[in-house]
């Protein structure tokens, strides 16, 4: 034992290692041989890969992303679309949809909403054109009927509402209960802060008028309006009929729609529209649209339209105004969910003509010039501006003039205006077209808003 542990049994062991370890070696340089023909066949896969996907993407046939979903992915700063898609989807997010196409280059949510709309009856194509409203105090029952026998699209929470978040949502649930397995309903309000906050209550902040959210800078009103949406969205409410973007061109306290009510954010145009969209884009943030307003501006007039039908004629704005051009700049940077129409009267655009019903203003102007192809809302058609209106035409010369939603404050005048809209559509088929054609945009609304899976 000792002998085999000296010397010589220390090279007969060398051996057997050296000859074990030539094996080895000439193992391992097969094996790094094998490996790197393989890593050279991997890399000219990957190249006829590349090769391949670059002549797809372009070729005529390849789907790239849209101008809109790009600039959606990376505005101010925000996380990528991946980020903001997994945010906002859970929110209802109008922004993440819209804008979407298929491979036909059309928007996903306009052709699903003329199949849906296709579907439809005349009647009920009709009935998603009204918004109807639900007063503070009021039962929600009350709506049932319209809601599920008339198909009426959309309501509107009037009023002063002071049963906070849960209040609001269990009659928010109770509306959306009675559409039944029909088009679900779109719920509004108004919440602007200031003097018009319909919403209070337990889980509703005290929003500052619109003239002190213009006294902070649009990060912070991004922020804060995050924050309000987030309230309103708990409590239900799918748009804000908000922010408003008249400039105040005369003196504040006797301009009686806006600048009396600080409604307005203060500024110049310029200001207005960066404000507007900050507003716009931390609502759309926490889930909830919004509606641009009065277009083309109440900053103008004294009367307030609401009340009188004195001292609403503007003869000032025009369409190449600074007033104008403050809401061209919103809607093209913050992209609302619709464009509320004034109810005031404008001498340089169209005389004589409430701008909810002159063709002029809403086809022309903002959907000509400035190239706005989404919903157009009226302002309250129960209003004293056009109480010398018969009712049943009401909804009519909205539709007439290009607009898509008639707004109701009144709960009076909806039926009226649901049967005058019927009426003729029935004995009109150029009017039941444009009928079609509004129900279309306002479904495809409820497709980017989630409301419709």
């Amino acid at each position: 034992m000792a002998q085999r542990n000296g010397r010589h049994g220390r090279d007969e062991v060398r051996g057997r290692a050296g000859r074990i370890m030539a094996i080895v070696v000439t193992a391992v340089v097969a094996l790094a041989l094998a490996l790197s023909a393989a890593a050279v066949a991997g890399a000219r896969h990957r190249a006829r890969i590349e090769a391949s996907a670059s002549a797809s993407a372009t070729s005529p046939s390849s789907t790239t992303p849209t101008q809109h979903q790009t600039a959606a992915a990376n505005k101010d700063g925000t996380p990528a679309k991946d980020d903001a898609t997994k945010d906002n989807a859970a929110n209802k997010d109008d922004a993440t949809k819209d804008g979407d196409a298929n491979k036909d280059g059309k928007d996903d949510a306009v052709v699903r909403a003329q199949r849906i709309v296709d579907a439809m009856s005349p009647d009920e194509r009709a009935a998603q054109l009204v918004m109807a409203p639900l007063a503070a105090g009021t039962d929600p029952s009350a709506l049932a009927s319209l809601i599920g026998d008339d198909h009426v699209g959309s309501v509107i929470l009037m009023g002063n509402w002071s049963n906070g978040v849960d209040g609001v949502r269990q009659a928010t649930d109770a509306l959306r209960g009675y559409a039944g397995d029909g088009t679900p309903i779109l719920v509004a309000t108004d919440q602007e802060g200031g003097l018009v906050q319909h919403l209070q209550g337990p889980g509703f902040e005290t929003m500052p008028s619109a003239f002190e959210q213009g006294r902070l800078s649009t990060d912070a009103l991004r922020e804060d309006s995050r924050r309000w949406g987030g309230q309103l969205h708990a409590a239900g409410v799918d748009v804000d009929l908000a922010p408003s973007v008249d400039t105040v061109t005369i003196d504040r306290a006797s301009n009686a729609p806006i600048g009396a009510l600080d409604r307005d954010f203060g500024l110049d145009a310029d200001g207005d529209a960066r404000h507007a969209t900050a507003f716009i884009e931390g609502m759309r943030g926490a889930g909830v649209a919004t509606a641009v307003k009065h277009y083309p501006g109440l900053g103008s007039v004294t009367g307030n339209t609401d009340f009188t039908a004195d001292g609403i004629v503007d003869t000032t704005t025009d369409a190449d105004g600074p007033e104008v051009a403050a809401f061209t700049q919103a809607i093209r940077s913050g992209r609302p969910a619709m464009v509320m129409m004034s109810l005031a009267s404008y001498t340089k655009l169209d005389p004589g003509v409430p701008a909810a019903f002159s063709r002029t203003i809403v086809t022309d102007l903002l959907r000509g010039r400035g190239g706005y192809d989404g919903v157009v809302i009226s302002d309250s058609l129960s209003a004293s501006a056009v109480g010398d209106v018969d009712p049943t035409q009401l909804g009519v010369r909205l539709v007439e003039a290009g607009g898509d939603v008639a707004c109701i404050n009144d709960p009076s005048y909806t039926a009226p205006i649901l049967s005058g809209l019927r009426a003729r559509a029935s004995s009109d088929a150029a009017f039941a077209d444009k009928i079609a054609a509004s129900a279309t945009r306002v479904v495809a609304m409820k497709i980017r808003l989630g409301l419709i899976r």
